[in-house]
């Protein structure tokens, strides 16, 4: 039995991971590399590019982890197209009384494939940043 009831758990636990991972989603994590913690409650704004103009379409908060682990809500697919994370660093470094050369960090990436789940970490500093594609 209780054999069983750890193979269930552990079922659950990747099922639920694979939910939040889920086709055409849009999840990002943020780092601050000064203190090397998650960024929490940083706001980050996304946006879909429509000709040459940008319209907000999902924004939200980092959680304590520094994550957003779906930035679009269940019923807001991704799309192909254009689109811009805009993370709000200088309200987060104002929060810690830290100055910063960046008062916001724009992300401009596209998406070909909407049925992937698509991820981007920012590793953050007050004078500095670095992106890419996660997973």
């Amino acid at each position: 039995m209780p054999f069983r009831h750890w193979i269930s758990t552990i079922a659950l636990a990747a099922a639920s991971s694979l939910a939040v991972a889920a086709e055409g989603s849009l999840s990002v994590h943020v780092l601050d590399q000064q203190t090397g913690t998650p960024a929490a409650d940083m706001r980050v704004t996304l946006e879909a590019r429509t000709g040459d103009a940008w319209h907000t379409i999902a924004r939200g908060t980092t959680d304590a982890d520094g994550r957003i682990k779906t930035l679009l809500k269940a019923d807001q697919p991704l799309a192909a197209g254009d689109y811009r994370a805009t993370f709000h660093t200088g309200d987060y470094f104002s929060a810690h009384h830290t100055a910063t050369f960046f008062p916001e960090v724009p992300v401009v990436f596209h998406v070909q494939d909407a049925a992937q789940h698509y991820h981007i970490p920012l590793l953050l500093s007050p004078f500095g940043f670095s992106t890419y594609r996660g997973s």
